[in-house]
């Protein structure tokens, strides 16, 4: 068992075994255990209360997460041909299959910068099987056809509201190296 690790305040940090890098304006706890190759996830009180999730270089023909069984329970593959306006909906079909969900709704979805680059800026809410109602926001861009995305997740009472500006003020610090 592996410890987590503080990432420190004004700390630039490369995420997720990528050129990606964020200086978080606050200190967050990135957590030991990875949901995927290419993907990491920070929290400030603790795993499922308020995680941010980064995501790199997810290349066509990958998942977001790490598949529990490709063969019985594959998870949707980031296509060749995916635009921006394809990201939501590839998140959702993630979310679905990996977590078991019957209800995600996708919200608002708008263009935005992210990295210098173009990108989609958009939240959602869902359904855990034990009946907690989390919400999400999210911001990603396709560099050489490769996704680049952060979300943040976290149950709809308190903790989203109480903690969407931190993302927010971490996503704007967010750069490639």
């Amino acid at each position: 068992m592996s410890a987590n690790d503080l990432i420190k305040t004004g700390e630039r940090v490369a995420v997720a075994k990528s050129q990606m890098t964020v200086t978080p304006p606050r200190d967050w706890n990135k957590l030991s255990q990875r949901v995927g190759k290419k993907a990491e996830t920070w929290t400030l009180d603790g795993e499922r209360l308020n995680d941010i999730s980064f995501f790199a270089n997810i290349a066509p023909g990958e998942p977001l997460l790490r598949e529990r069984s490709k063969k019985h329970d594959p998870l949707p593959k980031l296509q060749p041909n995916s635009l921006l306006t394809d990201i939501p909906e590839f998140l959702e079909g993630t979310y679905r299959s990996y977590h078991g969900l019957a209800v995600f709704n996708l919200g608002s979805s708008s263009p935005a910068k992210f990295m210098g680059e173009p990108a989609v800026r958009f939240s959602y809410e869902y359904v855990t099987p034990d009946e907690l109602t989390r919400k999400g926001e999210a911001i990603a861009t396709l560099r050489n056809g490769s996704l680049f995305m952060i979300t943040f997740d976290a149950p709809k009472l308190h903790y989203f509201e109480r903690n969407i500006e931190d993302y927010r003020a971490l996503v704007a610090t967010a750069a490639m190296n």
